[in-house]
């Protein structure tokens, strides 16, 4: 038997709940609008409690006991002192430095004047190292200085070549601008002109178009308004308008009266000669018997 409220196994797992236990979708939502319902309500009646006024300008409210037992409140706190004296103590000496040990055997040696180093024989051959080694340096500066000095004049001759092909590449571009420019402003004033000639010749053409069409215009109009009755006789406009449909109306008149009277006629001779025709039967009927 399986009850969810006894736990088994690790406490510490999470309890899922079978799908067989868990409720169905409509409880949980009606659980769910009882619970929003028990908070709507308590939230309305924490609205209608009765709450302490604010406080006037100048004043605050403060908690105040209220209790059966009451407690002296008081902010002093009770504190007493207590001395102690502690002995006088001399200053650190300084910390002495350390010396390593002695250790080995000392031994001792004399050595004569030029019997190891002779210095105006051995300081030539440096002194030539150092004399070469400056002449040289100085020889490879005096040529960098030269070499950067071609590089120099060979740069400013080539940026005067270049300022002059660019100045010469600027006018070419400006020559080629303006004649672009005139070019276009020809073709401009040429396209103006033929706009203008064709808008000419199309008045012209537009006018005498006009003039042919006007010239047989108002008659044909006046036939046209005449044919589709702008222009009537109010005598014949009357006739139509009110006669013949009060004589069509009349006419239908009669004529339902007419088909009522033969559908009523045919009614009757249907009868009568049903009843011609059993009264047959039954003569004829007699005799064999």
């Amino acid at each position: 038997m399986y009850d969810r409220r006894v736990v088994r196994g690790n406490t510490y797992a999470r309890h899922i709940i079978p799908t067989r236990a868990q409720s169905d979708p409509a409880e949980a939502a009606r659980q769910q609008a009882i619970r929003k319902r028990a908070i709507a309500q308590k939230h309305a009646r924490e609205q209608l409690r009765p709450k302490t006024p604010e406080a006037v300008q100048g004043r605050k409210h403060i908690d105040v006991q209220t209790d059966i037992y009451l407690e002296e409140l008081s902010n002093v706190i009770e504190a007493t002192d207590t001395e102690c004296q502690t002995d006088a103590l001399l200053d650190r000496p300084a910390t002495p430095l350390f010396i390593p040990a002695k250790s080995g055997k000392d031994a001792e040696t004399q050595i004569e004047e030029g019997e190891l180093f002779d210095f105006d024989m051995e300081v030539q051959p440096v002194l030539e190292v150092l004399v070469g080694k400056t002449i040289e340096q100085s020889l490879l500066e005096v040529m960098e200085e030269e070499e950067l000095a071609c590089l120099r004049a060979q740069q400013r001759a080539f940026e005067e070549l270049r300022n002059n092909e660019l100045a010469e590449v600027q006018r070419l571009q400006e020559q080629e601008r303006r004649r672009a420019e005139e070019k276009e402003r020809r073709i401009a004033q040429q396209k103006d002109v033929l706009q203008k000639e064709k808008e000419t010749v199309e008045k012209i053409a537009a006018r005498a178009f006009t003039q042919q069409y006007l010239a047989d215009l108002l008659p044909t109009v006046l036939t046209s308004l005449r044919s589709h009755g702008y222009f009537y006789d109010p005598v014949e406009k009357d006739i139509e308008i009110n006669f013949f449909p009060w004589l069509m109306d009349e006419v239908h008149k009669c004529m339902e009266k007419r088909y009522t009277a033969r559908a009523v006629l045919d009614t009757i001779i249907h009868e009568v000669t049903q009843k011609r025709l059993e009264a047959f039967k039954e003569l004829e009927s007699q005799p064999d018997s």
